[in-house]
């Protein structure tokens, strides 16, 4: 448990915070269905404070099977209360720097509340069919090609392969054979893609051809090319249901923002540091994820 004890210190003005509070939060907990897991010192923890702690330290965890990562969560959070016990009896949090930090944190956790609950508020069914119909509405129509290749090293071995292919020999046993591209187990089948989603010389060549055709070879910088086209189309349009989880993260993120710049349009805020300094751009909102 050597990250477990490293990991406490971190942990103490949290806990110190949850101590504060923790007459309204047993309170509330008696009337829900978090069940208490374990104990430490008179101090219960409950079901839902596993999710905390794996939130807190989850990424540096090893890897170990579920049941050994439970234990290993629990115990990291009866660390965490025995020792800000330890810390409380010596009037830690009567410390000017730890007051600090718990009302940061204090405020944090409010924030990331108040947001969270906005971005939910914001998704509904009509508002995200309507960002989706919105957006189908300036989709472009695109093409899109369904192709094999097979690559190899230098232009004579794609001329030999090509009057091979001319000669009747099947192109997806060829790609399988003497392809060096990591797709030649398939039969070199690139599937469907667009022309920007393939490099300059590969996408021109394989655009130029029709349904059936086969390219005499193409060089680019990963060797000498052979193309044939499977199939050409207009790209479909994705359904609401696949962009689904990218139309909430959207809604929710610019209900966020718009909050955060309404609050800021009536707050009075002050800077000592730099009072000359020019206004923050106002497209950029500190409390709100960047979208990815």
């Amino acid at each position: 448990m050597a990250f477990t004890r490293l990991s406490v210190c971190r942990a103490l003005g949290a806990l110190a915070f949850a101590a504060f509070l923790s007459a309204p939060i047993t309170a509330l907990r008696a009337q829900d269905s978090d069940p208490v897991v374990a104990r430490a010192n008179g101090v219960d923890i409950h079901e839902s404070e596993i999710a905390y702690a794996e939130e807190e330290i989850g990424a540096n965890m090893p890897d170990i099977p579920p049941a050994q990562k439970r234990d290993y969560l629990i115990s990291y959070l009866t660390d965490v209360i025995i020792l800000s016990q330890a810390a409380e009896q010596k009037k830690l949090g009567d410390r000017a720097d730890v007051k600090r930090r718990l009302a940061f944190d204090h405020n944090r956790l409010l924030m990331e509340s108040l947001l969270q609950d906005v971005g939910q508020a914001a998704q509904s069914d009509e508002e995200e069919h309507k960002v989706y119909d919105e957006a189908v509405k300036q989709m472009a129509s695109e093409e899109e090609v369904h192709a094999r290749h097979i690559l190899v090293p230098t232009e004579e071995e794609a001329k030999a392969i090509v009057a091979e292919l001319k000669n009747g020999a099947d192109f997806a046993t060829l790609a399988k054979e003497k392809s060096k591209d990591p797709g030649a187990a398939n039969g070199g089948d690139l599937g469907y893609f667009t022309k920007d989603q393939m490099v300059p010389e590969f996408a021109e060549a394989a655009f130029k051809l029709d349904k059936g055709q086969i390219s005499d070879p193409v060089k680019t910088r990963f060797g000498w090319h052979i193309i044939k086209v499977e199939d050409k189309r207009i790209k479909p349009t994705p359904t609401f249901e696949q962009v689904k989880p990218q139309i909430d993260s959207y809604v929710a993120h610019r209900a966020q923002a718009a909050l955060v710049e309404k609050l800021r349009s009536t707050a009075k805020i002050e800077r000592f540091d730099k009072p000359e300094a020019p206004a923050a751009n106002p497209s950029l909102n500190p409390a709100v994820p960047a979208k990815k």
